[in-house]
Formats: structure tokens, C-alpha cells, sequence
């Protein structure tokens, strides 16, 4: 049997139903436009009367009564004064309109993205805390991670930068091993190529994990505001230490949080051990601390690398000598070694007599050696003995005599450092990118962050003394005749750097031994006294 045909009011009535909802859309979005006015006053005058209705909840029954009284003596004034009702009510229908504005809704949680990191992170921590006999596990596979995640915070990428983490009592925290696993698995899932800072609380079982922020390079060299016999070897971060150096960054002065090397005969960290990679700033940090030294001091540069980075110290006054070769530096130790033990003698007869202390000896002497142990191989090719061997009476005796040490060396030349070196100088820093365990054979202690792959010049760990592990970026202080160096640092540097003398004499005086068995025992005596 034929299909007929269905009524035309039939087969016309899904698209006439189609128009007329889009033309119903249509003009309630133009409604809505037009009175959005008159909506938001009424949003805000609903808000404005529950924030009354509050507000007279709350007052004390005994002090209705005034404040009613109040509110009618207001409302007569208003209305007598000119123009006042009209006043009143633009001032409502403003503060309505005010208060009935759209705004933009908190965020009160994670995103469907942040909350699958945050599910990620939970997942991957279940087998590290988690036993197979535990009643209530923290930590379960398909568990809630806000039971554990007690604050967390994202990043504009929406990588993780703040966790906090709650892990079970019988977790073996106090066991380096089991924090260092921890450690680098919350640092592989939030992200790498960052510095994450990670702090335990074993009373609270919680773990804390910061992501840090990178240290400003801005800061070049410049004087700094310290007192006499301090040293800034850079500068770390807020929270890490409690003083701050006045600085220029730019067009700005701001106070920084500088790490300050402190030397002197009060000094409990006299001497310096500077270790690094090729290129990582040693040499800069070298430069620093001497522009520092010469402010009232001498100096004695020693280069073993025979490269030529302290030419710009040549024939200034307070420099002493800038010897490379084997045998100049094999003389300058030697009269260091017996200047030290002149300033000994000199320091025990005015303390005998119940004198000060002569001018002559007052003024701090600093030996920099940079990279000593390439000269041991020269030292020896030549027939001379190794000039680390001179460093022992400054080493031993030079807090006492005013005279302060600062080596550096690489890392694959730290084996030819002498023992004498190792065993004195306590204040360490550490430059360029390296490992944990790098960091702790030089420091003794490993750091309280994770190190990143790729850092700029002067970036690394200081340590004076059994302090805490510092964060610290050396201010920069480049080579001035390097042509790669621009014109701005290359002028910071020569303004620090002191006259240049015209004639270069002998700057080392004739040196003063001890030629009687009373003056050796002085000596001893003074170094057992300190």
C-alpha cells in the first residue's frame, strides 16, 4: 500500500519549533543586555539588605534602641537638607551597583589537570609509603590524595611548586637513604630543571617540597658596605640568612642577602677553599674577594694556571706580586712564609713589653693561589720543590698573624691538594654544576636543595666553618681586558681596582727569620696559646 504523504503542519513543525527557540534565545539575550542595569542593582540591593539584616542580628538587644534612633536622626537630616533625598538614593543605587558586580569566582581547588598531577604524585609515592601490614594506610593505589596533600600550589605552566606532604609515623625518615629516594622522585614528577628545596618535620611526619627561585645575576662588582676584616664572597637567599648588604642593582639600591666571610684573629673560618668546573666562576669569586682585600690590605696573587686573568692587578698599590711560573711562586710563598713568622715575633714582643701591636703588622696580608696544584708538576720538572709546602706556616699561624689564605682548584685537581690545604681551609664554596656528592666531599654536608644541570657563571654552595649549606651567586666580576667583557662590567672593575704605581719596585721587603732559638720558641709558644 502507497505511503501518503504527511500534513504539511506536520512535516513543517520541527523547523518552525527550531525558529522559534532561536528566536526566543535571541530576545532573551537582548532582555538581559538591556536590563543587565537594572539586574545588577537588584543583585546588589539583596546583598546590601541581607548584610543589614546581619549586621542588626548581631547588635545587642540593649543597644538597638540607640542605634535605631540613630539611623531615623540620619534619615531626618538627610531629607531636610537640599537635594539630600536625591543625594541618598544616587548614593544606594551606586553602592548596590557596587556591591551586585560580577566578579570573577575564587578558585577553591585544583583543576582536572592539577588534580591529575597531584593523583600522579600519590600514585608514585604508594610503594615507598605504604607496608603490606599496615590496618590504615595513608597511602593506597586508587586512594584520595587530599587525605595526604595537605597544600600544594602550581605554577603558570601548571607544574607543581609547593606540596606539603603527610607520610606515615613508621616511614624511616631519619635514615639519609630513605629521604634522598623521596626526594628524587618528587623531583622527577613535578619537573626537572628546577631547584627544589625539600624540609623534613619528623616530629609532625611531614614534608615539605618549595620549588626556588633562581638567584638574581644583575649584581656585579662594586663596594660593598662591611666592616673590617669582612668578605662577601655573593649572595643567597632571603630566608637564609639574617643580614642583608646595601647594593646597586642597575639604576636601584636594595638591601641583598649577602654571605659574609668574616677573617681577622677572631675568626673561627681564617682561610678559603674555592672548588668548581672549568668556566664556573672561580676565578671570578678570586678576582671579587681581591678588589675586596685591597681596600685595606695587600695582597699576593699566585697563578698556576699561567692564563694571564690577574694582569689588571700588575704594579697596583697593595699588590705585592702576581707571579705564574713555578719559581716566582716558589720565592713569593717563601717570603710569605717567613713575613708570617715575622709578624709572630713582632705580635709576642709587644704583648710581652704590654705594648699594641706594631703598625706594621696591623695591615692584613691575603695570599690568592689559583690552581696551586698545576704548579707542583712544573715545580718538579724544574728540580724545585712543590710551593704547597711553604703554605704550612701560613696556614697554621696566620689568624694569629694577620695573614689570610684562599686557594681554589678544580675538581679533577683536588687529589694534588696538599693535606695541609685541606685540613685548614674550613670556609668552602663550590661553583658550577656538580652532584650531590660533589658537593658534600667538598663541604662535608650535602645540600639542602636539589642541584640543576645547567647554571650560570658564579652559581653554587658556600659553607664557612660546620655552618649550614647557603645557596650563593657571585657578583660579577670578569676579567677588564677580556674583549668579551662589556663595557659596563669592564668599567665597574677598573673603578675598584687602586692607582697603578709608575714605577713597579720591589714590593717584597727583605725577609726577617728567625735566627735565635728564643724567637722559634716564641713562635711556637704564640701557637699554642691560640
Amino acid at each position: 500500500m502507497a505511503r501518503r504523504p504527511l500534513p504539511r503542519i506536520l512535516s513543517s513543525g520541527s523547523a518552525s519549533l527550531t525558529r522559534s527557540r532561536e528566536f526566543a534565545r535571541t530576545a532573551a539575550d537582548s532582555a538581559t543586555d538591556v536590563l543587565h542595569p537594572l539586574i545588577m542593582v537588584t543583585r546588589g540591593l539583596r546583598l546590601l539588605a541581607g548584610a543589614g539584616r546581619q549586621k542588626w542580628a548581631a547588635t545587642p538587644k540593649d543597644r538597638r534602641g540607640p542605634t535605631l534612633f540613630l539611623v531615623a536622626a540620619c534619615v531626618l537630616v538627610v531629607a531636610l537638607i537640599p537635594y539630600g533625598p536625591l543625594l541618598a538614593l544616587v548614593t544606594v543605587m551606586g553602592a548596590a551597583a557596587w556591591k551586585g558586580r560580577e566578579r570573577t569566582p575564587a578558585k577553591t581547588g585544583p583543576d582536572e589537570a592539577e588534580a591529575g598531577r597531584l593523583q600522579a604524585l600519590y600514585e608514585a609515592l604508594v610503594p615507598y609509603f605504604s607496608t603490606a601490614d599496615d590496618p590504615g594506610p595513608l597511602f593506597t593505589h586508587g586512594g584520595d590524595w587530599d587525605k595526604v596533600f595537605s597544600g600544594y600550589a602550581f605554577d603558570g605552566d601548571g607544574r607543581v611548586s609547593s606540596l606539603r606532604v603527610t607520610y606515615p609515623p613508621y616511614f624511616t625518615d631519619s635514615e639519609p637513604a630513605s629521604r634522598a629516594r623521596i626526594e628524587q622522585l618528587l623531583h622527577a614528577k613535578s619537573g626537572r630543571g628546577r631547584e627544589y628545596r625539600f624540609s623534613w618535620d619528623e616530629e609532625g611526619n611531614q614534608l615539605l617540597m618549595n620549588v626556588l627561585d633562581a638567584l638574581p645575576t644583575s649584581l656585579t662588582a662594586q663596594r660593598f658596605v662591611t666592616a673590617p676584616g669582612e668578605t662577601v664572597l655573593g649572595f643567597t637567599d632571603d630566608d637564609a640568612v639574617q643580614r642583608t648588604v646595601p647594593v646597586s642593582d642597575g639604576d636601584e639600591t636594595r638591601d641583598a642577602p649577602g654571605v659574609v666571610w668574616r677573617t681577622g684573629a677572631r675568626s673561627t673560618e681564617p682561610h678559603l677553599l674555592i672548588a668548581g668546573q672549568p668556566g664556573s666562576g672561580t676565578t671570578t669569586l678570586l678576582r671579587s674577594i681581591a678588589l675586596q682585600a685591597l681596600q685595606n690590605g695587600d695582597i699576593l696573587i699566585i697563578e698556576g694556571s699561567g692564563t694571564g686573568e690577574y694582569a689588571c692587578f700588575t704594579g697596583r698599590e697593595g699588590v705585592l706580586a702576581v707571579e705564574s711560573g713555578p719559581a716566582g711562586a716558589l720565592s713569593t710563598l717563601e717570603w710569605a712564609a717567613n713575613e708570617t713568622e715575622r709578624r709572630l715575633i713582632e705580635a709576642q714582643r709587644a704583648r710581652q713589653a704590654g705594648d699594641p701591636a706594631p703598625d706594621d703588622i696591623r695591615r692584613p696580608l691575603w695570599i690568592l693561589l689559583d690552581r696551586p696544584s698545576a704548579l707542583g708538576p712544573l715545580a718538579a720538572s724544574d728540580g724545585v720543590s712543590d710551593p704547597q709546602r711553604l703554605l704550612q706556616v701560613p696556614l697554621r699561624h696566620g689568624r694569629a698573624a694577620g695573614v689570610t689564605v684562599v686557594v681554589t682548584e678544580q675538581f679533577d685537581s683536588l687529589d694534588g691538594l696538599s693535606d695541609t690545604v685541606r685540613s685548614h681551609t674550613r670556609a668552602r664554596v663550590v661553583l658550577g654544576p656538580c652532584t650531590p656528592g660533589q658537593i658534600e666531599s667538598v663541604l662535608g654536608l650535602e645540600p639542602h636543595t636539589t642541584p640543576t644541570p645547567d647554571v650560570p657563571p658564579g652559581r653554587g654552595y658556600a659553607r664557612l666553618g660546620t655552618g649550614q649549606v647557603l645557596r650563593i651567586q657571585v657578583p660579577a666580576t670578569p676579567d677588564p681586558y677580556d674583549d668579551a667583557t662589556s663595557e659596563a662590567q669592564r668599567q665597574a672593575v677598573l673603578d675598584l681596582l687602586p692607582e697603578r704605581r709608575t714605577a713597579v719596585e720591589a714590593s717584597m721587603p727583605e725577609p726577617v727569620r728567625a735566627e735565635t732559638v728564643t724567637a722559634s720558641v716564641a713562635v711556637e709558644d704564640l701557637a699554642l696559646s691560640d
